[in-house]
């Protein structure tokens, strides 16, 4: 079963006064934004609007799947806790809102949640769209909304030691959104607060891991909000609204699954990639590898408002345990090519079930190494679809390191480690492939799948190396990200690719799904 979020909220210039509404539904499962929906309403009340924007989100969630489970999120204390029914509804312009509201779905299959107002931005962010638009004289546009693009993940405070990589991010955000904010909009009148955060390889160390989700965005100060009356909800007090070097000295191996693979076919060679994400192989490594990167992380378009669609999202898993993977040893495209160990087989089966309840994939798509189609048969039988072949998706060829734990090359091949591990330009020894080539072939194969699947949510089942280079490209990070991510067996990763460039890693490296 589907699992969806729908985010809302209302508000109004006056209370009564010029109102409008804004929800925003996205996946459970990957904050993948599925649908929004925004609407200037006349001259109403702040609560009038708020369930407004209620109705239009879980309208917009059974639209997309009358069976999913949806979770409403609002910092609406007065709307959620009269949903839940521990509030009496007096109003009675509320109470036809709220009586409609509870039949759009099932009973017991939508569940309401507070939240405070700055994890519910993207839907503040269309309800002033709404009303910005009604001033103007005109109805909210999707093609010209922001909302999406401008909304901020939620980011802790940044703390921590100097130098520590969260902190640092979570500074840099926080002054790009206020550099970058220019625009202004009229607020809703404040009120009174209503109750609203290793190398490459199988064994998942220095080179190879799985995605994270971080969206970089600008954005906007919250505006005021009004309150509802003393009658509605309880008195509150008046406010205004406005690789670390362990990773970098394991090896990675790779993961078996269980069952038959799904027959395999080759993937459509239909469309040409959009000219930004051209990557030439000629050149340095370190140049073709540098233009892979730019041709994600830099937008084409800027910030200027367009109606992008919906992304491309590559779900990106990696395949289940094989047995090379616990003894950590190297396991390339030049190796064995082991299958899936009876622990991979159970992990496949393991994040089939999780996918099948989320209900997002589309389409899977898997490197030909048999670990990893192995795993995808498993997860592509469950979800009732084929499952394509991309050669780009292959692990990276360790040459004479296959089969090697990371203690064995260093005695062996001393040197050429030492080499291999300063640059990404350097080939292991006896002729494998360098990481720059792997992140050359990784990227074309990218910016192929995009063309093919435009707009659509594809598994894609691979290894270690493609899995961070496809994230470390997304986020534009230097070659030696790769030796700072870790990446488990059968974890999920996501990244969703828009039409101007852009790119949004959304999960990385989550192993919920086998606990």
């Amino acid at each position: 079963m589907r699992e969806f979020v729908v985010e809302a909220d209302g508000g109004s210039r006056g209370n009564p006064g010029p109102a409008g509404y804004g929800a925003v539904v996205s996946d459970a499962a990957t904050g993948e934004t599925l649908a929004e929906a925004a609407e200037y309403i006349g001259v109403a009340t702040n609560n009038v609007a708020e369930y407004r924007g209620l109705l239009a989100g879980l309208r917009a969630a059974r639209d997309l799947d009358p069976e999913a489970r949806v979770h409403v999120r609002m910092d609406s204390k007065l709307v959620i806790e009269q949903m839940s029914g521990r509030w009496k509804i007096k109003h009675p312009a509320m109470k036809p809102l709220a009586a409609e509201a509870a039949t759009v779905f099932p009973p017991g299959q939508v569940t309401y949640e507070w939240i405070p107002r700055e994890r519910n931005t993207h839907a503040d962010r269309l309800a002033n769209e709404a009303m910005d638009a009604g001033k103007r004289g005109e109805q909210w546009s999707p093609a010209a909304s922001r909302a999406d693009l401008d909304t901020p993940p939620a980011v802790p405070a940044p703390e921590g030691p100097p130098g520590d990589a969260t902190a640092g991010a979570a500074r840099v955000r926080a002054a790009m959104t206020s550099a970058t904010d220019g625009r202004t909009t009229e607020p809703r009148t404040p009120g009174a607060a209503d109750g609203r955060p290793a190398p490459g390889g199988d064994a998942g160390g220095p080179a190879s891991t799985e995605d994270a989700d971080a969206t970089a965005s600008t954005g906007r100060a919250r505006a005021g909000r009004d309150a509802g009356t003393s009658a509605e909800r309880p008195a509150a007090g008046a406010r205004s609204d406005g690789p670390d070097s362990s990773a970098a000295h394991r090896p990675a191996t790779d993961t078996p699954a269980s069952g038959k693979p799904a027959p395999a076919r080759d993937i459509p060679a239909s469309g040409k990639p959009a000219p930004a994400r051209d990557v030439p192989v000629t050149g340095t490594g370190a140049d073709a590898d540098r233009r892979a990167a730019q041709a994600v992380a830099t937008p084409s378009s800027g910030w200027a408002p367009a109606d992008m669609g919906a992304p491309a999202t590559f779900v990106l898993l990696r395949h289940g345990e094989t047995p090379l993977t616990p003894q950590k040893r190297f396991s390339g495209s030049g190796g064995s090519d082991p299958s899936l160990s009876d622990i991979g087989r159970e992990q496949a089966e393991k994040v089939a079930a999780a996918l099948a309840r989320r209900g997002t994939v589309q389409a899977v798509v898997a490197s030909p190494l048999a670990r990893t189609r192995e795993t995808a048969g498993i997860v592509a039988a469950r979800l009732g679809l084929d499952v394509a072949v991309e050669e780009g998706l292959r692990e990276t060829d360790f040459g004479a390191w296959e089969g090697l734990t990371f203690g064995e090359v260093r005695e062996r091949h001393p040197e050429d480690l030492n080499a291999w591990l300063a640059s990404p330009d350097v080939e292991p020894t006896g002729g494998g492939e360098s990481f720059a080539a792997t992140a050359a072939r990784v990227a074309q194969a990218r910016d192929k799948l995009l063309a093919a699947y435009r707009g659509r949510t594809v598994l894609l089942v691979t290894h270690v190396t493609p899995i961070k280079t496809l994230i470390r490209l997304a986020l534009g990070a230097p070659p030696e990200a790769l030796y700072r991510m870790e990446l488990s067996a059968a974890s999920l990763s996501a990244v969703a690719y828009y039409a101007d460039g852009n790119a949004s890693v959304r999960l990385f490296n989550d192993t919920s799904h086998l606990r």
